[in-house]
């Protein structure tokens, strides 16, 4: 079935088909790989223990007759998990995800990374270009599994393949890390209400692991 759904896809090359992880291995040696498609319950170890045993990691996309397993295919940031019977326009749906990251992947392999934050401002990657981001516009930034949102004065957020740790190193003192999920500018906090932070129209939440360093922060 999925050697099927695979033909019809012009973006898709099959380049293996196995029938265990331990074929599969051998493929990725001599291969170069860009998106597995892996059953979960299988010979010999299973597809998540197979995916967490690769040191270089494809994008890959669970599928399975076993829907309980999904939270641990999503915690090693799969792509995508694919209950079986698998619909066509479900296996499209993933599909064009894995090439949104591929996509992102290569960007940030092709363009020159200019992340440098200065006084004023910090260039980050997003849609193929270098967009110039005043660090006095940022209000807050949410992480999200892939990559970050920016949310500054412009209504539209700017989204960009980055994790939310890597990207709060570039940033000066006045942003702190408030929940796993976000980034606050100090500059832009109106209220602290209880376990929320409010910025504008949006009430962010204080995660506990944060709140003791984020309460010094403010002096409260």
């Amino acid at each position: 079935m999925l050697e099927d759904f695979v033909s019809k896809v012009p973006s898709l090359n099959l380049v293996a088909s196995c029938s265990n992880a331990i074929e599969a291995s051998t493929i990725l040696q001599s291969n170069k790989v860009d998106l597995i498609f892996s059953d979960i319950e299988m010979p010999d170890f299973s597809g998540i223990e197979f995916i967490k045993s690769l040191d270089v990691k494809p994008l890959f996309i669970f599928t399975t007759a076993y829907s309980h397993y999904a939270v641990e295919g999503f915690n090693l940031n799969a792509v995508d998990y694919l209950v079986k019977p698998i619909p066509f326009h479900r296996f499209l749906k993933a599909v064009n995800r894995a090439q949104e990251l591929f996509n992102l992947k290569c960007e940030n392999e092709v363009v020159p990374e200019i992340s440098q934050a200065t006084t004023d401002f910090i260039f980050v990657k997003s849609e193929y270009e270098n967009v110039k981001v005043n660090l006095g516009s940022i209000r807050y930034i949410e992480g999200l599994k892939d990559y970050i949102k920016i949310y500054t004065d412009i209504p539209k957020p700017i989204l960009t393949l980055n994790s939310l740790k890597a990207f709060e190193e570039k940033l000066p003192d006045n942003f702190i890390r408030v929940h796993r999920s976000f980034i606050v500018s100090l500059h832009h906090i109106n209220s602290v209400q209880r376990n929320r932070i409010v910025i504008g129209k949006i009430r962010i939440p204080i995660g506990q692991n944060y709140k003791d360093e984020f309460i010094k922060k403010i002096g409260g």
